[in-house]
C-alpha cells in the first residue's frame, strides 16, 4: 500500500515572522545605501548649483542671504559679491508642475540670465526652456516680461506656451526679489 504523506502548511504567525525579517533586511539595506550616498548625492547637488549660478551671473563668491519676503515661489538667493543676486525661483505655472529656473540679476536690476535646473516639462517642447534660443532672450530684460501672447516680448516655445510663462514669471519673481533687497 502507499503512504500518503500530510505537508503541513506553515501557520500564520510564522509566515509573519518571515515576512518581518524581509521587510527588516531590506529596510536596513535601504538605509545603509543611503546613508553612504547622501553625502555624494548634496556634492553632486552642490556643484549643480555653483555652476547654474556661474552661468547665470559670474561672481568669485555666491552668499545665500535670508529673503523674508512674501514670494512663495522663491527657494533661495544668494548674494553674487557686488554683481547682484542669482535667485532661484520654482514657478507655479509650469506644465509639470517640477520646474526650478536660476536667475541673474545684476546690480542695475537687469536680469543676467538662466539657468534650468530641474525640469519634468515635456521632452522636445517644455524641456527647451533651457536652449539659448529660448534662454538669451531674457538677458538684459527689466520690469516685467511676458511672453508675446500676453503682450510682451519674449516669444514662447512652440507648442509650450505654459512652460513659457512659468519661466516669465520666474525672471520677473527674480527681478522683484533683487529690487526687494536692494
Amino acid at each position: 500500500m502507499s503512504e500518503t504523506t500530510v505537508k503541513k502548511d506553515p501557520s500564520t504567525p510564522t509566515l509573519v515572522v518571515v515576512l518581518f525579517l524581509i521587510c527588516l533586511v531590506t529596510a536596513l539595506l535601504l538605509g545603509l545605501t543611503n546613508m553612504i550616498t547622501a553625502p555624494y548625492i548634496r556634492a553632486n547637488e552642490w556643484k549643480t548649483t555653483q555652476e547654474a549660478m556661474n552661468a547665470v551671473l559670474p561672481a568669485d563668491s555666491y552668499d545665500e542671504v535670508e529673503y523674508t519676503g512674501g514670494d512663495a515661489t522663491v527657494d533661495a538667493v544668494y548674494k553674487a559679491g557686488d554683481a547682484g543676486y542669482v535667485v532661484q525661483v520654482s514657478p507655479p505655472t509650469s506644465f509639470s508642475g517640477n520646474l526650478t529656473i536660476m536667475v541673474g540679476v545684476d546690480s542695475s536690476y537687469a536680469c543676467t540670465g538662466i539657468s534650468v535646473t530641474s525640469t519634468g516639462e515635456t521632452s522636445g517642447l517644455g524641456s527647451n526652456a533651457s536652449r539659448p534660443s529660448f534662454a538669451d532672450q531674457f538677458i538684459g530684460k527689466t520690469g516685467t516680461v511676458a511672453v508675446t501672447k500676453d503682450g510682451g516680448d519674449i516669444n514662447a516655445i512652440t507648442g509650450a506656451t505654459i512652460t513659457s510663462r512659468g519661466v516669465c514669471e520666474a525672471v520677473n519673481s527674480a527681478i522683484a526679489v533683487a529690487e526687494s533687497m536692494g
